[in-house]
C-alpha cells in the first residue's frame, strides 16, 4: 500500500535528489513494466522526470484504488491537493516529492492536468457506472489523459524544423491533442484488460449504453459471461481504443527526436495487449492479457525504425 505521505507528518524529507528519483525509479518498475522499460530509452534527465510525475499519478491513484482506498474520502483528496500545491511553490512534503519539486524546476508545467487527474480520482470515489462514451472519455482523460500532458513538457518538441530565417518565428506544432489520445488509448486498454478485476470490486467502466447495443447485461458482465454478444461488444471497444492509438501516432514526429523511440516503444507494447485480448477469445474474466518480455523486446529495432523515417 502507499500511504499519503512515507514519513510522518511532522518529518521533512530525509532524502537527496538522487534518491528520492530513486525511489521514483524503484515505484515505476514495480508497477509499470511496459511503461518503465520505454522510459530506459530516454536520456537521463528526461527518464528521471517521467519516473516521478509517474511516482506521483501512482501515488494518487493509489488513494482510491489502493488497499487502503476504503479510508479515503473527499476530504483526503483535498489534502493531496494542498500537497501538490506546495510542490509546485518548491517545498515537498516527503521523499518522493523531492524528485518532483526538481522535474518543476527543470521542466516547467502547469498545475492544471495535476489538478485534473486529482479530479479523476474523485470520481471514482462516488461512480461506479458510465452511461456513455462521453462520461467515460471524461474520467479517461482525467486519469490518463493529463499524464500525456505532463509528458510532453518533458518529451520536447522539434524546433529543428523552423531553423530557416523565414520559419524562426513560427512556433513549433505541440502535439497536445494527440498526447491526450494516447493516454486515452492507455485507459482503454487497461479498463479492457481488467473488466474482470473491476467487475470483482462491482465496477463497470464500459459504457452501459455500449452494453445496451450488443444486447448484454449488467449481469452478463458480473457474471463473466463470454459469448458472441460479448465478442462483437470487445470487438467494437478495442476498435474505438486502436483509433486513439492511430491518431497519438500522428503526433510523434512532433516530438524532439530523442523522444521519439520510447514513446512509439511504449504505444506499440501497449497497444499489443489488445492483440493478446483477441489472441484470449475475448475472455477477460478467467485470463489476464499481456505481452512476453521477448516480444517487447523484438518490438524495438521496429520502434526505432518507425522513430527515424514516420
Amino acid at each position: 500500500m502507499l500511504q499519503l505521505s512515507d514519513s510522518p507528518p511532522s518529518m521533512k524529507p530525509s532524502v537527496s535528489v538522487e534518491e528520492s528519483y530513486e525511489l521514483c525509479r524503484q515505484l515505476t518498475a514495480k508497477y509499470a513494466t511496459t511503461f518503465y522499460l520505454g522510459t530506459l530509452l530516454m536520456n537521463q534527465s528526461k527518464r528521471q522526470a517521467i519516473w516521478a510525475i509517474y511516482a506521483w499519478c501512482r501515488r494518487t491513484d493509489e488513494l482510491v484504488d489502493g488497499p487502503g482506498a476504503d479510508i479515503t474520502t473527499p476530504e483526503t483528496l483535498d489534502q493531496w491537493e494542498k500537497r501538490l500545491e506546495s510542490i509546485f511553490t518548491g517545498q515537498p512534503e516527503d521523499n518522493f516529492d523531492v524528485a518532483l519539486v526538481d522535474t518543476l524546476q527543470r521542466f516547467p508545467m502547469d498545475i492544471q492536468p495535476f489538478r485534473d487527474m486529482i479530479a479523476g480520482q474523485r470520481m471514482d470515489l462516488y461512480r461506479k457506472r458510465y452511461r456513455t462514451f462521453e462520461e467515460l472519455y471524461s474520467y479517461c482523460y482525467r486519469v490518463a489523459g493529463t499524464v500525456g500532458l505532463m509528458s510532453t513538457s518533458v518529451m520536447g518538441v522539434d524546433r529543428g524544423s523552423n531553423t530557416s530565417p523565414w520559419n524562426r518565428k513560427i512556433n513549433p506544432y505541440i502535439p497536445t491533442d494527440e498526447a491526450v489520445a494516447l493516454g486515452i488509448a492507455s485507459q482503454m486498454t487497461n479498463i479492457l484488460r481488467d473488466v474482470g478485476e473491476d467487475a470483482r470490486r462491482g465496477r463497470i467502466y464500459l459504457p452501459l449504453d455500449d452494453l445496451a447495443q450488443f444486447n448484454y447485461t449488467e449481469q452478463d458482465l458480473l457474471q463473466g459471461v463470454v459469448d458472441e454478444r460479448w465478442r462483437n461488444l470487445m470487438r467494437f471497444q478495442i476498435a474505438r481504443t486502436r483509433k486513439f492509438y492511430r491518431q497519438a501516432e500522428k503526433g510523434i514526429s512532433y516530438l524532439s527526436p530523442d523522444a521519439r523511440l520510447p514513446v512509439w516503444a511504449a504505444l506499440m507494447h501497449y497497444s499489443r495487449i489488445l492483440k493478446s485480448i483477441e489472441r484470449n477469445d475475448y475472455d477477460v474474466f478467467s485470463q489476464r492479457a499481456y505481452v512476453p518480455q521477448w516480444q517487447k523486446l523484438r518490438s524495438l529495432p521496429i520502434a526505432w525504425l518507425r522513430s527515424q523515417v514516420l
